[in-house]
């Protein structure tokens, strides 16, 4: 089973720029996206049900922000939308489709350029994590958490530690999610290598993403009994419709 995630920072956009191509050529199973920045009554059907895929979405109540969405190749047996708190469903930040052993989520944390309403998002959403790690239920929440949890996921890290993104307070959420409340980095399970990343602060078109200082802000979190389904992961930094690249992660199971 392959999934992608890739926040395509306005899926209209990313049209433009090949993420259709793109979609077509990757054989994946389910790939979910983030940041729309539109509502689905406003896109093409290209775009809501692309060959071979069933999109399900989330719009954002306000214009042109947010929003999520998630293209499966089999029907799941259902749509959740939203977590019933309202920062995150008016927001548009959670969907989640369930399969007859797992469900699979696309998922947008708030990027900290307000702090106060994201340390607010964390801490409801950590309540709903404990939730979701009790339940016998296993998940995979794929999506942009805007969170650089270890120095190794971002390049420039001395420099940074007071960014949004990188601040102390974020990363002991981030160790808390990966520790005690029973989650893993599906991505980091399989890869080790540093400059692996997801978003390039100041990308430059010119240069090979390679050898620009990037942060790795997006995950594939799940249980701990998916930790041996984990085959390989991997990010495509080939796809450049987005200023966020793909992450890839394949496991031994399927839909």
């Amino acid at each position: 089973m392959k999934i992608a995630s890739i926040n395509v920072n306005g899926i209209r956009d990313a049209v433009d720029r090949g993420f259709l191509d793109w979609l077509a050529n990757q054989d994946a199973d389910v790939v979910c996206v983030q940041n729309l920045k539109a509502k689905s009554f406003e896109l093409d059907d290209s775009i809501l049900y692309p060959e071979g895929y069933e999109g399900y979405f989330l719009d954002a109540e306000q214009d042109g922000f947010s929003g999520v969405g998630i293209y499966s190749r089999k029907i799941p047996k259902a749509i959740m939308y939203g977590l019933g708190f309202p920062q995150c469903d008016n927001e548009a930040r959670f969907l989640q489709a369930d399969y007859e052993r797992f469900s699979i989520v696309s998922f947008l944390m708030p990027d900290g350029s307000d702090p106060d309403a994201k340390a607010a998002f964390m801490e409801q959403y950590q309540e709903y994590l404990a939730k979701m790690a009790r339940k016998r239920r296993e998940y995979i929440i794929c999506g942009t958490w805007h969170i650089a949890h270890k120095t190794i996921d971002l390049a420039n890290w001395a420099d940074n530690q007071t960014t949004p993104g990188f601040k102390p307070e974020e990363r002991a959420w981030m160790d808390q999610v990966f520790g005690p409340t029973g989650f893993i980095d599906a991505f980091r399970e399989v890869n080790r290598d540093a400059g692996e990343y997801t978003w390039w602060p100041a990308l430059d078109q010119d240069q090979p993403r390679a050898r620009q200082e990037g942060w790795r802000l997006d995950y594939q979190v799940v249980g701990t009994q998916f930790r041996r389904h984990v085959v390989d992961a991997w990010i495509d930094e080939d796809a450049t419709f987005s200023e966020f690249a793909p992450l890839i992660v394949e496991y031994d199971l399927s839909l």
